[in-house]
């Protein structure tokens, strides 16, 4: 196609990946953003010395976003100080066990078997079949657009490809034939928070995620994932996009048929022959571009979980303590049927804590421990969060308390931040982290599509395929520019 105006509607991770992908091509980029700067959920709080990731942790297949700086004539390691995690996770079980992993496959089976007899053969086997699910999905359903069915059947080499990306069974279901211990069944379930979703309804195509941390690693970027952010947008702005942060777009203009531009908060119109949203597509159908089509087979699919944060800005040290660190609840099951099944907080939650300063120093003072700490949450719509959110916060401290971390009495300050302080901030109803949960055997194909209705509109984030976290984000940037094309 020749030189195209493009206008980018939001400017985190998808916005930003889209930009430098397609000033790559060869057209012209503006991104709006109505922050007053960009990443979106890839994003830092500092206070008194402390740094706080206040989105993603954790980064993990850096060759995607590798992949993106490529197309600019730049490359991961040059752009932010990228650091593996030697010993990824601690977790934790209310009957006082704990399991650590390592940055190698063995040495963590190892683990596992001193942990539970017959449970090191056992990841082996999880670690192997989840390696193949994720080859076969990353030429499968991460390849290019799901519009259609036959998009994603023209890319299987055979019709068993369906049966081996294990789609049809959930992840609970596997946790359970492959580990005899109710830990580990656990620490398997797991994994399904990784796109905000139930192990009980979440396909077992999810066991790929721990063989892509086994094998790819688990990994930080030093001076906190704000620093990727920041790469992010300087290597964007290098390539020539133009990047308008406090510039909110209202509407997506149109002839009914094809995108004409966007208008913003003050009246100001922008032209563009393509238009790439990259914020959720709820907001999208139903603000930005009124479509009740759309926004019906939006709501078909179900959004993610969301989640109550705790930053905690704590003296001294904790013996023990590792970057990432779970707390599992006693009652897996209940917690989930509370959040995702009555759409309420659970009363006895999972805890997960990030204490990057445990790698880097540089995000606490000397002799200080910041504190990411965040439970699941429904992002269910009604919930009164102003009058939960002193609740919630004394529930999480409290859980730590039994488990013998004392956050309470060694915080200097401690903020809660609620599924509506998310919502607000990031305009993501309900506060759902993730956009859309992978819950039910068709999420992935009632998922908002990379296409829009109208010609030259096109979605990326984690609301449309392949759905939320980094890589898959980044992802459907790649997808996007592909459709688009070079200039």
């Amino acid at each position: 196609m020749a030189v195209a105006e493009v206008v980018i509607v939001g400017g985190g991770v998808g916005g930003l990946c889209a930009a430098i992908r397609l000033r790559a091509l060869g057209h012209a980029v503006t991104v709006c953003e109505r922050a007053d700067r960009f990443g979106g959920k890839l994003d830092a709080r500092t206070r008194d010395g402390f740094t706080f990731e206040t989105g993603p942790s954790l980064v993990t297949l850096p060759d995607v976003l590798d992949d993106t700086l490529a197309t600019a004539g730049s490359r991961l390691a040059d752009e932010v100080d990228l650091v593996r995690l030697p010993r990824p996770f601690r977790y934790h079980w209310p009957d006082g066990s704990t399991l650590e992993t390592a940055d190698d496959p063995e040495a963590t089976a190892e683990a596992f078997e001193a942990f539970s007899r017959g449970a090191g053969a056992a990841y082996r086997s999880l670690i192997e079949r989840g390696r193949r699910i994720w080859e076969l999905s990353e030429r499968t359903f991460f390849a290019g657009p799901m519009d259609h069915p036959l998009e994603v059947v023209r890319r299987l080499r055979s019709p068993m490809d369906l049966v081996r990306i294990d789609g049809a069974r959930t992840l609970a279901t596997v946790a359970r034939r492959r580990f005899t211990d109710p830990r580990l069944q656990q620490w398997l379930g797991r994994y399904a928070t990784y796109s905000g979703s139930s192990p009980w309804r979440a396909p077992a195509t999810l066991a790929c995620i721990p063989a892509i941390e086994a094998v790819h690693g688990c990994w930080y970027v030093r001076g906190g994932l704000g620093a990727l952010r920041d790469a992010l947008v300087r290597v964007a702005e290098r390539t020539g996009a133009r990047l308008l942060a406090a510039a909110e777009v209202t509407g997506i203009r149109h002839d009914g048929r094809t995108v004409a531009g966007v208008r913003l908060t003050d009246g100001t119109t922008l032209d563009a022959d393509v238009v790439v949203s990259d914020v959720d597509a709820e907001h999208l159908y139903r603000d930005l571009l009124p479509d009740p089509s759309s926004l019906r087979r939006v709501w078909r699919t179900e959004r993610s979980t969301s989640g109550v944060v705790v930053l905690a800005a704590l003296d001294g040290r904790t013996p023990g303590i590792a970057h990432h660190d779970v707390w599992f609840s006693g009652d897996y099951r209940a917690e989930f049927d509370a959040m995702v099944g009555a759409g309420r907080p659970a009363a006895e939650p999972t805890v997960y804590a990030c204490v990057s300063a445990v790698t880097d120093p540089t995000q606490a003072p000397d002799g200080a421990e910041n504190w990411f700490v965040l439970i699941n949450a429904p992002s269910a719509d009604g919930l009164d969060w102003d009058s939960l959110r002193q609740q919630q916060h004394d529930t999480v401290l409290g859980v730590l308390a039994r488990h013998g971390v004392d956050v309470a009495g060694r915080a200097r300050w401690t903020e809660t931040i609620t599924p509506a302080d998310l919502a607000a901030r990031y305009r993501n109803p309900g506060g759902a982290i993730y956009g859309t949960s992978s819950n039910g055997r068709r999420a992935a194909f009632v998922r908002p599509g990379n296409r829009g209705p109208l010609h030259g509109l096109y979605l990326v984030g984690g609301t449309s395929h392949p759905g939320g976290g980094l890589p898959l984000v980044a992802s459907s940037a790649r997808i996007v520019a592909t459709l688009i094309g070079a200039a």
